[in-house]
């Protein structure tokens, strides 16, 4: 999956910004459309439109829930911000630098994951992280990646100045990595793995030396869920039962995540290695803990920090604290007078206390 920045189209200039929830100025309907695009951590939402599980939370709530694969993932972005869907898997940093920054209120529905081991940093015929210094760093630019390799350099006293950007395609990056002239990559799984199975690769780095910085996230409109609270409840449960399903070592389990591996492309095995760098939250509790922790008012000043730096949070944003970003304890991030995402943990919390 190409999990990338694009720069944001400010779609509501001229809108009165609110630090509360907004009120629920959207219509009330029966009918939902959300989207999705291949990652380990996502494959789920495929799976509950396949199997049902989503129809039966849909009925159980008298609408219903049409669930879309996008093969481009920024694509499926930038659909959701242009309002064509109500919600949209996507990471906490696209969800700044798109919807959020160009002015569209969203809410953070269900936190899935966070990448854990899935992104890093090889280098070629080198140890350690600081041999890196100099070097050409071949990585998808305003990615992910990109904000890892930020990070890491920082870990060690570094910061972009020690080394050059090469701005390559996930597509191109194993045939980067197998010409001489290339030296060090960042990427994320599959091609991590590929690369660093070389002989004369060596993973200097990865994301869970920045546990719970990568995040993967449903995002639905905030106008939308306030009005509509039965789509909030019919998704959240829907995933929470698939999520118990994966986490399970039973024939159904398996069959469940092999029909995840077989949709992404590989195998169960693949799979099962993937998510093993991935930290999902299954239990709907372990959800709710980690959106309420002191540390993630934290990693979304450090993205707002790499986005503005970058030029993409937001059309004409003065400062990294342009958009708001408001957390379940009511505590706002950037603008009280500005805020556009918001990690609210009260869908998770009912899943977790089994009220859906």
């Amino acid at each position: 999956m190409l999990r990338t920045f694009t720069k944001a189209i400010c779609l509501a200039a001229a809108l009165t910004f609110t630090a509360s929830p907004p009120a629920a100025t959207a219509a009330e309907k029966t009918e939902f459309k959300v989207c999705w695009s291949i990652y380990v951590g996502w494959m789920p939402w495929g799976y509950l439109q396949d199997s049902g599980i989503m129809k039966k939370w849909a009925d159980k709530y008298g609408i219903d829930v049409e669930i879309v694969q996008i093969n481009d993932y920024v694509e499926s972005i930038n659909q959701y911000t242009a309002g064509a869907y109500d919600g949209c898997s996507m990471t906490n940093m696209d969800a700044l630098s798109i919807p959020a920054g160009g002015g569209v209120d969203t809410t953070a529905l269900i936190v899935g994951d966070y990448s854990n081991g899935n992104d890093g940093i090889i280098l070629k015929d080198k140890g350690k992280l600081q041999e890196i210094k100099g070097q050409n760093v071949n990585l998808v630019e305003l990615s992910v990646s990109h904000y890892l390799l930020a990070r890491a350099l920082d870990s060690v006293g570094m910061s972009e100045r020690d080394v050059t950007v090469v701005n390559t395609s996930d597509a191109d990056m194993i045939a980067a990595y197998s010409t001489s002239d290339v030296t060090s990559v960042v990427t994320w799984n599959p091609l991590l793995s590929e690369i660093e199975a070389q002989k004369n690769a060596t993973k200097v780095f990865d994301s869970a030396g920045i546990p719970g910085e990568i995040i993967d996230v449903m995002m639905v409109n905030t106008e939308t869920l306030a009005a509509n609270p039965s789509f909030g409840k019919a998704l959240t449960g829907a995933w929470y039962e698939v999520a118990a399903l994966m986490a399970s070592d039973s024939a159904e389990g398996k069959a469940a995540r092999t029909a995840m591996a077989e949709a992404s492309g590989t195998d169960l095995a693949g799979y099962d290695a993937q998510l093993a760098t991935t930290e999902m939250f299954y239990k709907p509790a372990d959800a709710v803990a980690f959106n309420q922790s002191r540390e993630l008012p934290q990693t979304m000043k450090f993205v707002a920090e790499f986005l503005f730096d970058k030029g993409i949070l937001g059309e004409g944003a003065p400062s990294p604290e342009f958009v708001g970003v408001a957390f379940p304890d009511g505590s706002v991030y950037g603008d009280p007078n500005n805020v556009k995402l918001r990690f609210d943990s009260t869908y998770m919390q009912m899943a977790a206390e089994g009220a859906l």
